[in-house]
């Protein structure tokens, strides 16, 4: 397992838009830790992506519900998504890449000027033990 932080990638001032990475689950095949040091499986990340782009698609300020941005860009990177692009099965990280139009011209300013460096995503789950966790 890896530990690994991932930043905002592109930011168009013009448009207010902000790209990046929103969760890596795997990078070379292997599993990425997150910053509350947990493990988000592919496939689980892959139906939680897509409930959240039919279900909502907003984004807000330090998870306070307070809407700030929409969704313009979701794409969630599998081996064998990039297998049928012609890529190779680890070119990208397996992952949720992501863009968001923030037209709120604070909020905006904190991605410009580094405040906000990254995208940090909410939601539940149920945490199971590991076989690891079982031998404790």
């Amino acid at each position: 397992m890896s530990k690994t932080s991932f930043r905002v990638s592109k930011v168009d001032e013009f448009e207010q838009r902000v790209f990046g990475w929103a969760s890596v689950a795997k990078i070379n095949g292997r599993a990425v830790v997150d910053h509350q040091d947990q493990i988000i499986p592919p496939e689980e990340l892959e139906e939680a992506v897509y409930e959240y782009n039919l279900l909502w698609r907003d984004a807000d300020e330090k998870h306070t519900a307070a809407v700030k941005g929409k969704l313009i860009e979701s794409f969630v990177v599998t081996p064998a998504k990039l297998e049928a692009m012609g890529l190779k099965k680890n070119a990208l990280p397996e992952g949720w890449w992501v863009g968001f139009h923030i037209p709120d011209e604070r909020v905006f300013q904190k991605v410009v000027d580094g405040d906000y460096q990254m995208f940090s995503i909410a939601g539940t789950a149920v945490q199971e033990e590991s076989e690891d966790d079982e031998d404790d």
